[in-house]
């Protein structure tokens, strides 16, 4: 099994904060599928940067808002 990387995230508390977004309209959004949110919620998958960028800017926050490195 593979490790899984050291970032965190926020994206399901940020969906639900706005509106209960769905990660089918997230994935949309930004451009990747369903199931590619599903795994970056789950901690399976750290998103390319540029998805990063487009889920911060989804939300109006910044990235570091979103996005933490496990242990800090």
């Amino acid at each position: 099994m593979a490790k899984r990387p050291p970032i965190t995230n926020r994206v399901r508390e940020l969906r639900e904060a706005h509106g209960a977004m769905s990660q089918a309209t997230l994935g949309k959004e930004i451009g990747v599928t369903r199931q590619t949110i599903i795994a970056i919620e789950q901690g399976r998958y750290s998103p390319s940067l540029e998805s990063a960028f487009r889920i911060s800017r989804v939300f109006g926050v910044g990235l570091e808002d979103v996005f933490g490195w496990a242990g800090d």
